[in-house]
């Protein structure tokens, strides 16, 4: 048995900040932003929207789109590092209100890469036959996190949440091949105080080097080439480290997603926020062979080459 994405949903934020809205807060500028990051907006949740009411919206869409009931949800695992609360987990908050009474829960912090690490542990419980249903989410209100005085940081981060709901899926289907990795060496390069610190230099290097490399790890692992990649979903933090992966796998600018520009960096929600953008537009469609890739604080990193499809 193979496990893969059945289902998929997403929630963002009304509430659009721009680059120009943050020219009046602090000293940067529009062009600053776009030519360092590619961020030209990103969405913040409004005071009274927490971390476990976004995911709660995310996993409804999931659930409703792999055409099963909250009551057939095994396991709840939430990918957050900005939870309402340290307990209880925002893993539990979403399984009473969708009354997924079924189901285990618990959160997983791998910062941005968290996603990926929750993916990974819904396979082994779907592959061993444990769980037929897992709800993976990835939510983050960075907002609340964010010191709006650091321009380092603060033109950086939204607010968002993506879900996946892992399950049984056909042959040929599903997650071939993964690799999760962490460098508890870099964990003075970004972490949280009070608020986000982050050291952009060393991120930068280590983001270039670890993405390009996580995704050819995948595809030898699989079997698989450069040539068979359909589509590249890379976390979308930055689109210089995102356009460094695209160029590692020789592949068109077609062939990447690009929502950096809209949402900015949602860290473990920026992945499943992204597949749900390019299956509305088309670009990814039954068959293809997607590679997704992370990383995040920790520092911690992960990479998925799927065969979409159920």
């Amino acid at each position: 048995m193979r496990a893969g994405i059945v289902g998929i949903g997403r929630y963002l934020p009304e509430k659009i900040v721009t680059n120009h809205d943050l020219e009046k807060r602090m000293d940067t500028s529009d062009e600053w932003i776009r030519t360092r990051t590619g961020i030209e907006e990103r969405r913040i949740a409004a005071d009274d929207v927490d971390t476990s009411d976004m995911a709660f919206a995310a996993a409804q869409k999931a659930i409703e789109n792999a055409g099963i009931t909250a009551e057939e949800i095994d396991l709840i695992l939430v990918a957050t590092v900005s939870p309402d609360t340290p307990f209880p987990s925002v893993s539990c908050r979403i399984q009473e209100r969708l009354g997924a009474t079924k189901a285990a829960a618990m959160d997983v912090s791998a910062a941005c890469a968290g996603f990926m690490y929750g993916i990974v542990t819904a396979k082994q419980f779907i592959e061993s036959e444990v769980y037929k249903n897992v709800l993976v989410v990835g939510v983050e209100k960075l907002s609340k996190i964010t010191d709006w005085n650091d321009r380092n940081t603060a033109v950086l981060f939204g607010d968002g949440a993506g879900a996946a709901i892992i399950g049984p899926v056909s042959e040929n289907r599903g997650i071939l091949s993964f690799e999760l990795g962490a460098d508890g060496t870099g964990a003075k390069h970004l972490y949280q105080d009070e608020y986000i610190i982050m050291n952009g230099r060393e991120v930068f290097k280590f983001a270039v080097r670890q993405m390009g490399e996580s995704c050819v790890n995948v595809l030898e692992k699989a079997g698989l080439t450069k040539e068979d990649v359909d589509f590249l979903i890379p976390h979308q933090a930055n689109i210089r480290i995102m356009e460094a992966s695209r160029q590692r796998l020789e592949l068109p600018d077609e062939k990447m997603s690009k929502t950096v520009q809209k949402y900015g960096n949602t860290s473990s929600a920026s992945i499943p926020i992204s597949i749900v953008e390019e299956l509305e537009a088309g670009k990814i469609k039954d068959d293809d062979l997607i590679v997704m890739v992370g990383f995040g604080g920790g520092l911690t990193w992960g990479a998925i080459a799927v065969r979409w499809g159920k």
